[in-house]
């Protein structure tokens, strides 16, 4: 390891590197969520077809979740400062062309530029957290980012409906242009080199592979839903894209120094928390894609009543995430990971019984609780799983983790959607009934999903063992010059 200027984590005032970090994380995540509601008029103003407008969220997950691979070489790479600066600089820029784009080409360039910095910027912001507090404070600390990440989501929409009802839908991007600017004088001034560098080479195929290997699943799978799944644009990106994933991962296993390391997966505990995550990350997507479906075209709700029986259950998950932190630093993960694993399988359950005449008050609560399962599981399974990893492994974990989540939220809304489809009976011969049938069986594959998860948290080692492990992970590198397998 080559020593940078990093400063040692004990020598850093963390609350405005914390504020820095936070409202950068806040804005990305914002940003995702503000064109949900804002797209009929961009149509409508751009006369472009849904399926064209469509691409300024796809093509936004598709380049986010090609960045994050490589995340992990660049933390190596460059310093924590200049790379955070470089994100949000990109972030920004992407947002001034998102603005005063006359024409959609231009917009979906703006929309790109954003994704790389976004991209970029989530696991970073994860990478530091785990270098700047100690392992006693890291679920604390996480369950803070987790509550940003939370609420940004469940005013996204919210906002965006609002602004777009009452001004040009170019407001959203000169909204984010001030705080995106704000936020990178700020850490111009405020943010400190905490990781640090090793130099190492870039693997140019590695780059390659990796963008078609990830890029062709998620921009297969996301896109199923317009083409059909049997469909040669489909098929070729899934299959191009699996090929050349395992290209991907086999170089990696065999380089000296990988684009994306991926022998964390020799830590037990990262396995299995990561697989946790994924679950409960799906679980938590199927409520948000398909509830929303299921009250507007099958219970005559309006989009905004969807809107806001969701809201409760965003606040909830937000304010939850500090708490389970302090817990999880407390008594450790697994009972933890357990209780919101059962909490969320018991309420999913509960939602495989839907009909027309389901209430408001019911979906509301019931995803209040939903939510609840939810954060008492997904950052302290991601804090669980990283504790075990040595530092330098720590940026390819946090880069794995977030390209684990994008994946898997690709595939998962996709087969989600398949499921409900296909298990809808006639609405000609069955009505509205028919078609919450596929709404229940989706809960019903979603709640066996999060059964497995119950499963799979028990398997986790008691909390005593599951806090001392990343020490003794730590020391064997030290003594041995690389981790061992857990």
């Amino acid at each position: 390891m080559v020593k940078t200027n990093a400063v040692e984590p004990q020598e850093i005032n963390k609350v405005p590197l914390l504020a820095v970090l936070i409202a950068g994380a806040f804005i990305a995540v914002l940003n995702q969520t503000l064109l949900a509601t804002a797209l009929p008029p961009i149509m409508d103003d751009l006369e472009i077809d849904a399926t064209t407008a469509q691409w300024l969220t796809t093509g936004f997950m598709l380049v986010n979740g090609v960045m994050i691979p490589v995340t992990a070489f660049l933390i190596e790479r460059f310093s924590t400062r200049s790379l955070f600066l470089t994100a949000m600089g990109l972030f920004a820029v992407g947002t001034v062309i998102c603005a005063i784009a006359p024409g959609f080409p231009v917009l979906l360039t703006g929309r790109i530029v954003q994704a790389a910095g976004a991209g970029i910027m989530m696991p970073l912001i994860m990478t530091v957290f785990f270098v700047i507090f100690p392992i006693e404070k890291r679920g604390q600390a996480m369950g803070l980012f987790g509550l940003v990440i939370s609420f940004a989501p469940a005013i996204g929409p919210t906002l965006s409906g609002w602004v777009v009802q009452h001004y040009p839908w170019r407001s959203l991007f000169y909204i984010i242009i001030p705080i995106a600017l704000l936020n990178l004088v700020a850490a111009y001034y405020l943010l400190k080199n905490v990781t640090e560098q090793s130099y190492p080479k870039l693997d140019v195929l590695s780059v390659i592979l990796s963008t078609l290997g990830f890029g062709g699943i998620l921009y297969g799978f996301s896109s199923a839903g317009d083409f059909g799944w049997g469909s040669w644009p489909v098929l070729t990106s899934i299959g191009v894209g699996t090929v050349t994933l395992i290209w991907f991962i086999r170089r990696q296993l065999q380089l000296k120094q990988p684009l994306l390391e991926f022998k964390v997966f020799q830590y037990r505990v990262f396995t299995l928390a990561t697989i946790i995550g994924i679950i409960v990350f799906v679980a938590m997507i199927s409520g948000a894609t398909i509830l929303p479906i299921y009250m507007q075209q099958m219970h005559n709700f309006t989009p905004l009543a969807s809107g806001l029986m969701l809201l409760p259950g965003a606040i909830v998950m937000g304010l939850s995430n500090p708490i389970t932190g302090r817990i999880f630093d407390k008594g450790g993960g697994k009972w933890l990971l357990i209780g919101g694993m059962s909490l969320v399988t018991i309420t999913t359950f509960m939602f495989s019984d839907l009909s027309t005449e389901t209430s408001f008050t019911y979906l509301a609560v019931v995803n209040a609780f939903r939510m609840l399962g939810v954060a008492m599981v997904m950052m302290p399974a991601t804090t669980a799983g990283l504790n075990q990893l040595p530092a330098r492994l720590i940026p390819h974990g946090t880069a794995l983790n977030n390209t684990m989540r994008q994946v898997s939220g690709s595939i998962g809304t996709a087969l989600l959607v398949t499921i409900m489809a296909s298990a809808a009976l006639n609405p000609d011969v069955y009505g509205a009934e028919g078609a919450v049938r596929g709404v229940n069986v989706t809960f019903m594959a979603v709640g066996v999903a999060s059964a497995i998860g119950i499963i799979v948290a028990l398997l986790l080692p008691n909390p005593k063992g599951n806090k001392s492990m990343p020490q003794a992970a730590a020391d064997r590198e030290t003594s041995h010059g690389h981790a061992e397998a857990d």
